[in-house]
Parts: structure tokens; sequence; C-alpha cells
């Protein structure tokens, strides 16, 4: 049987081999218990990651490609299958350790990457195709264009690797633009300290308006007294690095502590 990629899912299949079995040996040999692959469509990813000695989790939507999939590689049962990587609560991962890989729907992308942000105490590497522009600004560094809010809330988590770009003519039906693949390991930085909604809010406030000075992008915070003079505040948030955000996080979370 065939299988029709749905515009609806943003199913774009690859077809060359040698990507795929590249996407795939981009994957470590340990840190993880099991493996989830998100969006697996025709199964070109799928056929090298069942050579690995890794129990194997599909997540799939449609059901033609399921359909396809049971037919294609006999081995496979009904728990593979484990619906909406977006809905899952990893129940089938119980508890242990999961590398997430997948060509993933280009639509639904960054949403996938904050899951994984969500769930990054079991997810310790990730192996993905993402639209070109989303790579970019996944892995990006400061002072460029493309840093902002994704690389700062995906870096405050995981090392990011910009592994490859993908050409448009290897995809059936070929998308419009380029596509990127990026490995995420998941770092060991003493990091927030629990204090990841008070991250989210300066970060995301610093570049709602990343041509002014934080003295005024944050001004929709309520900026502890003693922070006002803080050196950070002349500059903007494309010049800050991740480690200074975590860092200028804490020591907010601190002041507002020590009022109480």
């Amino acid at each position: 049987m065939n299988v029709r990629a749905k515009k609806h899912l943003g199913q774009h299949f690859l077809n060359d081999e040698n990507i795929a079995e590249s996407i795939v040996e981009s994957l470590s040999t340990s840190g993880y218990d099991n493996i989830v692959e998100v969006g697996p469509g025709t199964g070109v990813l799928t056929k090298y990651l069942l050579a690995k000695d890794f129990p194997l989790f599909l997540a799939e939507i449609d059901e033609e490609s399921i359909e396809y999939l049971n037919q294609t590689y006999l081995n496979l049962n009904e728990n593979t299958f484990v619906g909406d990587f977006l809905k899952t609560d990893f129940s089938f991962n119980e508890g242990k350790q999961i590398a997430v890989i997948g060509n993933f729907p280009y639509n639904i992308s960054s949403q996938i990457l904050f899951k994984i942000i969500d769930n990054f105490e079991i997810v310790p590497e990730m192996v993905g195709m993402f639209q070109k522009e989303v790579a970019e600004r996944t892995a990006a560094v400061p002072r460029t264009k493309a840093y902002g809010i994704l690389s700062i809330l995906v870096q405050a988590y995981y090392d990011v690797e910009y592994l490859q770009t993908v050409h448009e003519n290897v995809f059936t039906p070929p998308p419009k633009v380029k596509s990127g693949v990026i490995k995420l390991t998941r770092n060991i930085k003493d990091g927030l300290k629990g204090n990841e909604i008070l991250f989210k809010q300066i970060v995301k406030a610093g570049f709602n308006q990343r041509r002014k000075k934080l003295s005024n992008s944050l001004k929709v915070l309520e900026i502890p007294e003693a922070l006002l003079l803080h050196e950070f505040m002349a500059k903007r948030a494309e010049e800050l690095s991740v480690a200074d955000f975590i860092m200028f996080t804490n020591l907010w979370k601190e002041e507002n502590n020590s009022k109480i």
C-alpha cells in the first residue's frame, strides 16, 4: 500500500536512505533505555531504528501510516504505537530514560521541542529534522539574528549541535524550505534551581522588545530594586548568554525571597 502525505499533518516523507541512516546513527549508543520515533510516516528511519538494541515506540496519529508500518515491519505490535507525542504522559516508558528522534512535522516542531524541555528529566537526548529556520534558531548563539526565546529555553536544558542541512528534493512531496538536523544532549548545569517559570517570564519579556535595553523591556515585570542597576540592565536580551539569563533569574528569585 502507499501512504499519502497529508498537508494538515505537515507530512513530507524523507526518501533518501543515506540521510535517514545518518540521522539514526547520530543517536548515542548509550545513556537511555528506550527510543521514541515521532511521526515515522513510511518508516524510512524506523527500519534503521529497529536494528538498534533498544525497545522502540512509535508516536504516530496517521492511521494510514500505522497500517503501512504494521504491514511492512512484522515485529511491531499494538504496544509499539503510543499515539500523539504532544499528548503522551510517557506512561508507556515506565519512568525510564528515553531518546527522541524523528523527521518532525514542521507545523508542530516548536511544540515538540517544548514537550521535550518539559520532560528533560527523562529525555537525555534528541535527534531530529526541523525546518532549517527552526533548527538554526534552536542552535543559535548570542548576538546573532537567529538567537532568541527558543534558543535560550532549549539551551538551558540541552547542548545543541547543528548536524546537517537537508535540501527539498529528498522529500515526497518536496517542502518549500530546506531542513536542518540537530542533536540535543541534556546538559549537567546546576541550572535554574526550581525557578523555571520566572526564567521563562524574563526571557520572553526581554525578547518581546529585543532592540531595547533590559531596563526597558523588563518593566512589564516587577524588577527587584537591588537589580535595577545591575550591569545586564544596560544590555539587550540578544547580548546575554543562556548562563547569563540563568544567573540573573536566580539572583532575581533570591532578591524576591529576601523580602519575605
